[in-house]
């Protein structure tokens, strides 16, 4: 039993992924010792903003940084940045950004929804998002000829949401950002690599501190100095509905610190799935094997395609009985339409693939049954 089925909740098995429905990131005990003593204590903000932003350059190899309270609260700060720099008039008058340069220019494709739509995000930073190509097809005249006095930034996703094929790369949406004496915001939220983004050019970069780094609910942006400054100055306007807490910032900077040592994880990962892959051979109506993330990171997840046909029972009806009982399962379903679910190692606590493989079992034995 855990504090959540003390409040009369059932409990979950999270096996889709570093997903924000789900809470994120179960942290690591030392994460959630400084959660705890961070909420115990007094801080004066502003100095501890300064100085968490340190630690995020230190940890990203950027000019400076500066927390959130998430990815999605980052990239509105980072477009508010670009728009309203420290002006306080401006700060204050977004999201109304008339008159100003408001235009962030975006592929079609990286039109992404996580559960909110991005140009959302950026409305909510006065930004007027310039959607460019099509949602499969952009060429890098798209961009250029998108780019009007009134451009502010070009935006640039990085996400296993996005289109994966048609786009044109950051690469080169950085070669027009500096062609156009422009800054290039790049959303990585989920991303592994800290350093990249920053070492190829951009200009600010945004993650997630409950995703890859395994923290607690939080976020932070990374990137030049000046514009950095700008970020924080935004917590005087939109960003006070969106401001990050002490005991979170706690959290994340013990996360960023944990996460420069973290031991290479992704052979057990892997083993876990093999085996769980071993225990599901020869169950009617599924084909299972091992598949890379799809977004090119080193996640290795288990893929069970179903036969609707020989297993009584399509995708969506598996998913909604692993997901109605208790403990609930949470696969991860992107590719439910094609019959295809999968079961992602990252999130899953110790041995809980072995109660996956017995309620996948048990579904199909329930299936097996006659009706009385």
């Amino acid at each position: 039993m855990g504090i959540y089925q003390d409040f009369g909740l059932k409990q979950i098995i999270n096996a889709s992924g570093k997903m924000t429905a789900l809470g994120a990131s179960a942290v690591h005990r030392d994460i959630a010792k400084a959660l705890s003593e961070g909420s115990m204590d007094y801080v004066d903000m502003e100095e501890l903003m300064v100085a968490a932003g340190k630690r995020i350059a230190t940890a990203t190899c950027a000019e400076d940084g500066c927390p959130t309270s998430g990815a999605a609260a980052g990239i509105s700060i980072s477009v508010a940045a670009v728009i309203a720099g420290t002006n306080l008039t401006r700060i204050e008058g977004l999201p109304f950004s008339d008159g100003l340069r408001n235009e962030i220019v975006i592929q079609k494709g990286h039109l992404v929804h996580f559960n909110a739509p991005i140009t959302q995000m950026i409305a909510l930073g006065g930004g007027k998002a310039v959607e460019v190509g099509q949602v499969n097809h952009v060429e890098k005249s798209h961009i250029v000829e998108s780019i009007t006095e009134q451009t502010a930034a070009l935006f640039y996703v990085k996400s296993h949401h996005t289109v994966q094929k048609g786009m044109q790369s950051l690469e080169t949406m950085i070669a027009v950002a500096r062609e156009h004496q422009l800054p290039i915001i790049v959303d990585a939220a989920a991303e592994e690599d800290l350093h990249q983004y920053i070492a190829m050019g951009a200009d600010l970069v945004i993650y997630s501190g409950g995703k890859a780094i395994g923290g607690p609910t939080s976020g932070f942006i990374c990137g030049r100095a000046p514009l950095i400054k700008a970020c924080r100055a935004q917590y005087q306007g939109i960003g006070r509905a969106m401001k990050v807490g002490k005991e979170a910032i706690a959290g994340l900077l013990t996360a960023l610190q944990r996460y420069e040592n973290k031991e290479d994880s992704s052979k057990e990962q892997r083993e876990r799935m093999h085996w769980l892959l071993e225990q599901l051979k020869g169950v009617r109506g599924m084909e299972g094997r091992m598949v890379k993330d799809e977004a090119g990171r080193e996640i290795y997840r288990a893929q069970l395609k179903i036969d609707p046909q020989v297993l009584g029972m399509d995708t969506y009806e598996l998913i909604r009985r692993l997901e109605s009982g208790n403990p609930a399962i949470f696969s991860r379903n992107h590719d439910a339409n094609l019959g295809i679910i999968h079961i992602d190692p990252r999130p899953l606590l110790q041995g809980q693939e072995e109660l996956i493989v017995k309620r996948i079992r048990e579904i199909v034995e329930e299936k097996d049954e006659p009706a009385i």
